[in-house]
């Protein structure tokens, strides 16, 4: 590369300007400032408004829409390098949220766009201006918009967080973020100190783009193209007069005619290259020609003889199977298993629709079961095609005749058996298995699916007809394709809007389950995995969900009227709008919990652990709060209407337009007049209110004053 001209200064400029220079950083020390600044600078623009969303989304006053198509396809983008967990689903926020969080996209983009606009046009963007640091081609310009894209956009981003992650995700510390922040410092280290190179040392990303990071402050010398360099004067003089003093050859004004001039230098070595190189290529074309003909010609020869073999077997097997046929038990069940081994979609599909037409004959059916078991999960979608046929023929049958419903309901009974067998024997490899809209029950008061202990993850489930099964210890989510959890991959079952009333789930895990307007009423899930399950409008009355695991999990406007919630787990769950009217929740532990616009009408939340939860606007009239922790919690505008917080510990909650009319502080009687008050042991009979501000509380009585004055409590009225 040529080393661009220029003229020295003299001495007096010289001097003043390495004085002026002596007063700042050292160039290096600027430029890292820089960069730390610009990456700050783009964190801070996504996260600010990010932040703004977070808050506006936790306010109950803001209506709440489901989030955005593009929020939702942006963060799966993100999720998927960086082996996240994605949230699937139906997700409602606030309507600023939906704002906020778009900004937060936009914002970084636009401020990128930008300062790489100005870097293109000015050479240096807007911190590299404050910090006197500025970006040059090799005369000393702005580098332009396509020296810029290959040095920000290539250089800087796209090769080192390439390196980054693929380093990352081969190491044993995979998925693990800090890890990967961490290699991604010492790759951006390494390019911008030029490790590796020889001195004068300048960044990778400069060398790629041939452009130079320079000290604005002083004027352009020729020592400024690379200072790491440290130039003398003598060598500085000596590099000018070489240009001056020495013209440049044709070769080196133009080095791309190098292969050109080769060529014309050796003719007939470059023509027994191209003859040889022609003679490759047609080979090659040839080969790889008849090697696809050859393929196609053995895949055609093998179909046909597959359909040959079907033909035959079919023909044989309905000659068997005809009534007036001779033919044994033992060679009719040969047959359906020779016919099932073919692996042909014809076969398959005949042998589906034979499991509904001897759906009579007890010693065929077992067969074709265990045929349709060897063929596995493929076979599914054909079964599902009889199953819905099965049971809207059921369902509309209002002119069928009585021997006819039995039939048909013995055919959906086998052909629910073959779909629980082909899940049972291929436990663990159901992923992507589509079931949805199926009915897995013959009829109400019979007994459902059994699927105990059984790895079912990854299954479409949607709208289809769970209700009375037993799932008990079953998996509905795994570890996806990388054995990791909690990653981009992990295999989760979607129940939304199935049916699975009365369906046993007990220790099933869960987590993460998309249950989105499912109906589990009555349905048992002690002891569940329900971890950051979406279970939007979901509907769990009269459920059980003892010692259940629900923290993070979304239940917003979910029914659990009547469900027993004793010792269950719903740390940062967001329960927004649900209704849990005469819910047992004894012992269920609720810290940060959103229960905004919640009914807990009735309900019994003896000893339970809210701390920090929000109950704005929540109503929980004549519930029992007996021994519950409400410390620094949210309860404003909450309804206590006859609600007992006897034992509660109320300390820095607030409680600003709570209504208090009827509520029990103490499990001790009141004496009949008004001025004397009993007065128990705080902490061990009445409610902790030592300290808590009731004077913004409504419809709170003299007696219930006198007695919370007495306990330490602040109100206007209080001697």
């Amino acid at each position: 590369m040529a080393t661009p001209m220029v003229r020295r200064s003299s001495n007096q400029s010289n001097k003043s300007s390495t004085a002026g220079k002596s007063n700042l950083l050292p160039v290096k020390t600027r430029r890292f400032a820089v960069w730390a600044v610009e990456f700050s600078l783009l964190v801070i623009s996504g996260l600010v408004p990010f932040g703004i969303g977070v808050y506006a989304n936790s306010k109950s006053d803001m209506n709440r829409t489901p989030l955005h198509p593009i929020l939702v396809l942006t963060e799966r983008a993100i999720a998927y390098p960086l082996a996240l967990p994605v949230s699937y689903g139906t997700r409602n926020v606030a309507w600023v949220t939906n704002f906020a969080w778009s900004l937060a996209i936009l914002a970084p983009l636009g401020l990128s766009g930008w300062q790489l606009y100005l870097l293109a046009t000015t050479g240096s963007t807007t911190p590299k201006r404050w910090f006197g640091v500025r970006v040059v081609n090799e005369q000393g310009m702005p580098p332009g918009f396509l020296a810029v894209a290959q040095r920000d956009l290539v250089g800087t981003w796209t090769i080192p967080i390439s390196v980054t992650y693929i380093l990352w995700q081969n190491s044993f510390a995979f998925p693990n973020l800090g890890v990967f922040t961490f290699i991604a410092a010492l790759v951006w280290l390494a390019d911008g100190v030029g490790f590796g190179q020889s001195k004068p040392r300048r960044a990778w990303h400069d060398r790629l783009a041939g452009t130079y990071t320079i000290d604005a402050t002083i004027p352009f010398t020729l020592s400024q193209i690379d200072n790491q360099g440290q130039w003398s004067d003598e060598e500085e003089e000596a590099a000018i007069a070489s240009l001056v003093i020495t013209p440049e050859s044709e070769e080196e004004k133009s080095p791309n005619n190098s292969f050109l001039q080769y060529i014309q230098k050796h003719p007939n070595l470059s023509l027994i290259g191209a003859a040889v190189g022609s003679i490759i290529l047609v080979l090659g074309t040839l080969i790889s020609t008849q090697v696809y003909i050859q393929t196609q010609q053995n895949r055609r020869a093998n179909q046909q003889r597959n359909n040959q073999q079907f033909i035959s077997l079919l023909q044989k097997l309905l000659q068997q199977l005809n009534p007036q046929s001779k033919a044994s038990k033992a060679e009719k069940q040969s047959a359906i298993l020779a016919l099932g081994s073919l692996n042909h979609p014809e076969a398959n599909n005949f042998l589906v629709d034979l499991l509904v037409k001897e759906a009579n004959n007890p010693n065929l059916t077992p067969v074709i079961e265990q045929s349709l078991v060897n063929l596995g999960i493929k076979i599914i979608p054909d079964l599902k095609r009889v199953n819905q046929f099965l049971a809207s023929q059921i369902e509309s049958g209002a002119n069928t005749s009585a021997s006819a419903k039995r039939l048909q309901q013995e055919s959906l009974k086998l052909n629910i058996q073959a779909i629980k067998r082909i899940l049972t024997v291929h436990s663990g490899n159901t992923y992507n298995t589509d079931l949805s809209r199926v009915k897995l029950i013959t009829s109400k008061n019979a007994k459902g699916l059994v699927l105990d202990k059984v790895d079912i993850w990854g299954v479409n489930f949607k709208y289809a007809n769970l209700s009375q099964g037993s799932f008990k210890g079953s998996r509905f989510r795994g570890p996806g394709k990388d054995g990791r959890w909690d990653t981009y991959d992990d295999w989760i079952t979607d129940l939304s809007g199935a049916q699975m009333q009365q369906t046993d789930l007990s220790d099933a895990n869960l987590s993460r389950g998309l249950m989105v307007r499912t109906n589990l009423s009555r349905a048992t899930l002690n002891r569940a995995n329900l971890l950051n399950a979406r279970m939007v409008y979901a509907n769990l009355s009269s459920s059980q969900l003892v010692g259940a695991d629900l923290r993070g999990a979304v239940l917003e406007n979910a029914s659990l009227t009547g469900a027993d919630l004793g010792d269950a787990k719903l740390d940062k769950a967001d329960l927004y709008g649900a209704r849990l009217g005469r819910a047992i929740a004894i012992g269920a532990q609720l810290p940060y919990a959103n229960l905004t616009n919640t009914d807990w009408q009735a309900a019994d939340l003896s000893g339970a652990n809210l701390h920090r939860a929000n109950l704005q606007n929540a109503n929980l009239s004549a519930a029992s709060l007996k021994g519950a922790i409400l410390s620094h919690t949210n309860l404003e505008n909450a309804r206590l209407r006859n609600a007992n917080l006897s034992l509660a510990d109320l300390r820095g909650a607030n409680l600003t337009g709570a209504d208090f009319q009827g509520v029990i502080f103490s499990s001790g009687q009141l004496h009949s007049t008004d001025k004397f008050v009993e007065t128990p042991t705080v902490g061990t009979q009445s409610a902790v209110v030592q300290g808590v501000d009731f004077s913004q509380v409504k419809n709170l009585d003299p007696r219930q004053r006198a007695y919370i004055c007495t306990q330490g409590a602040l109100h206007p009225k209080c001697p």
